[in-house]
């Protein structure tokens, strides 16, 4: 069975982009399909395919696996061969944290500032904690690229499973104008760039 990822609209589902990032970076062949979001029959359309009612999940002939870090973990051990962690040891706890954190916490950010990709204009007040958030996401990109700074612009160097869970992190710190050191908005310029995250920004903007 080929693999099969069922995603959100790629305008406004980070949780989608995650997997699908790091899907690309496998190289391997793979299929997505779009259920739109915040729609009286998206639940029941998502059911049809993963038991939480809930984006993303993929199939494939291990079954269905749902969640997106499950997801990406699922990945790299299909995929030896392909460094979606960073290869060294320590780096890759490094990076297994920052997920983590990405993916259980930050919650007032994601709250106070959803993604869109069609966003370009400021908040009139950001919350302090959402600026908390703010704050220790640059600090953690910061910690993160402090070993990898000459190896490459990504967060640890190479495109990794953590440059794919901060891309919607991007998208919003961009889109909401937000003031940041050269450092991160330099950071940011380098997932802009990224061919992958170009192509599902393209797909994204083409939705209505």
């Amino acid at each position: 069975m080929s693999l099969h990822l069922i995603i959100g609209d790629k305008r406004y589902s980070s949780w989608s982009l995650r997997p699908w990032l790091v899907l690309e970076m496998t190289g391997a062949a793979f299929t997505d399909q779009v259920i739109r979001l915040n729609l009286p029959d998206t639940r029941e359309n998502i059911l049809k395919y993963s038991p939480t009612g809930k984006v993303p999940a993929l199939q494939c002939e291990h079954g269905t696996i749902i969640d997106s870090l499950a997801i990406c973990e699922y990945l790299v051990e299909r995929f030896p061969d392909v460094e979606l962690w960073p290869r060294d040891i320590a780096a890759r706890a490094q990076a297994r944290s920052a997920c983590a954190q990405m993916h259980s916490g930050f919650v007032n950010l994601r709250s106070n500032m959803p993604m869109d990709l069609r966003q370009d204009k400021a908040l009139e007040v950001i919350t302090v904690d959402t600026q908390n958030d703010i704050d220790r996401i640059v600090e953690l990109w910061a910690e993160c690229r402090a070993a990898a700074a000459e190896s490459g612009p990504f967060l640890f160097g190479k495109p990794s499973i953590a440059d794919a869970f901060f891309a919607p992190v991007a998208i919003r710190l961009r889109g909401y104008h937000v003031q940041l050191p050269a450092e991160a908005l330099a950071y940011i310029e380098t997932i802009y760039q990224w061919p992958a995250f170009k192509r599902w920004q393209q797909a994204g903007l083409q939705e209505s």
